[in-house]
């Protein structure tokens, strides 16, 4: 296939690792564990709550986290914050408020930041919601997947459509700037079914939609017992009815799971999908730092009591590794060609700290097979690559040398950076 895209220059560089002149973006991330109740396939590092929440010790450990990790930013503008689970909503307005006000005094969070929250409808008060909105939390991420009490229980959630439409309504009328969280290709779910959700979500005409094909993970009651799901070709005729139906409703389809009305997309998202940076604290959250000459990733211990052990001495950290040159242009095309408009070229020496020369070869093999945009001020999906993406992203799989296992370093985790679920 002919392109317009000029060759890159396949130009060997002695440089080994990255060299930035300014850093990325940076963000935060909070995780809090638990939850009432573990649904069926949920693979995020969430735990069922027994008993009372050890807020304050929690609360405590979070700050102890942070003052560990400070010098790792120190200087650096925190413009996003997402407070993520497991249920934050089951924290107390007064835990949220005092973790907000902690984290505010010892790194610099931009005044205008975006400050999110999950919330699970199963566990809205009215109150509650009014009492994270007086804290700080300026956007709701509401935790539906459905309106549809037969598909809630299916899933295993704990609350009932009538329970989602009151939490979605408050959360509209206190915070206005709301995320839904959907599923489709649901057990036992129909054309019909998904038209009826579509319907009832639009009804509160949130400005943000995050809808998700249901798939089982591993090690999710759902992946050991499988429901019975629509096939293949259902569910992808359900995919291209979410689309047809948001974006006919004035949604902006920006990222392969997303739908935002201008000018409301996630900022806390899009630094991911731009391979910003992101500071996780929180038991299992998952950081990305950028620094003059590497890229660090972290993961915190993962179980919560060991968290609560080790944080507060100072020990947050159970995994840490740099990122290679040879895994860092699969782990930006891994997030920056999730989004529909792509990224300007420019963005990949930015965020790399490496020159576009090193995916070169892989740029020019997708451009030919029609699955990126042949123009040289942008990487972008073409339709086709948006509909093959998997197949688009595997191009920029760094090669495996013989005798070895591949082996890339943890990439952005839904459960444990904010993304939207």
């Amino acid at each position: 296939m002919a392109t317009d895209r000029p060759p890159l220059a396949l130009v060997e560089t002695s440089l080994r690792e990255p060299r930035f002149r300014v850093l990325p973006p940076l963000t935060l991330y909070v995780h809090l564990p638990w939850c009432v109740k573990k649904c069926p396939y949920c693979d995020f590092n969430s735990h069922e709550s027994r008993g009372d929440l050890p807020e304050e010790a929690y609360v405590d450990a979070l700050i102890a986290d942070l003052e560990t990790s400070v010098p790792a930013v120190w200087g650096r503008k925190v413009i996003t914050m997402f407070i993520g689970g497991g249920t934050p909503s089951l924290f107390s307005p007064k835990a949220i408020d005092r973790m907000l006000s902690e984290i505010r005094s010892r790194v610099f969070v931009a005044p205008d930041a975006e400050i999110t929250m999950e919330a699970n409808p199963g566990t809205f008060e009215r109150a509650k919601f009014d009492g994270y909105f007086a804290a700080g939390v300026n956007r709701l991420s509401l935790g539906v997947q459905s309106f549809d009490p037969r598909f809630l229980r299916a899933l295993g959630r704990i609350h009932d459509g009538d329970e989602a439409r009151r939490a979605a309504e408050a959360a509209m009328m206190i915070f206005g700037n709301v995320n839904l969280d959907l599923m489709y290709a649901l057990p036992g779910q129909t054309m019909d079914d998904l038209r009826a959700d579509l319907a009832v979500a639009l009804s509160f005409a949130v400005p943000h939609v995050s809808y998700y094909h249901l798939t089982l993970e591993p090690n999710t009651l759902f992946h050991r017992h499988p429901p019975p799901l629509p096939d293949d070709d259902t569910a992808a005729d359900m995919g291209d009815a979410v689309e047809k139906t948001l974006t006919s409703a004035g949604y902006y389809h920006y990222e392969t799971s997303a739908y935002a009305r201008l000018p409301h997309e996630s900022r806390h998202n899009l630094n991911y999908w731009r391979f910003g940076d992101y500071l996780g604290i929180g038991a299992g959250a998952h950081s990305k730092l950028s620094f003059a000459d590497a890229i660090l990733r972290q993961m915190r211990w993962r179980n919560p009591r060991d968290y609560l052990e080790r944080a507060p001495q100072g020990a947050p950290v159970q995994e840490e590794l740099q990122v290679t040159r040879d895994d860092v242009g699969f782990e930006f095309m891994l997030n920056a060609l999730r989004l529909a408009e792509g990224v300007p070229t420019s963005i990949f020496a930015e965020r790399t700290g490496f020159p576009l020369s090193i995916v070169a070869r892989q740029i020019e093999v997708a451009t030919r097979k029609g699955l990126l945009e042949p123009d040289p001020a942008v990487l972008k999906p073409t339709e086709l690559g948006r509909r093959f993406l998997n197949d688009l992203q595997q191009l920029f799989l760094p090669p495996v040398k013989p005798g070895s296992k591949r082996e890339v370093a943890p990439l952005v985790r839904i459960e444990a950076t904010g993304v939207e679920r």
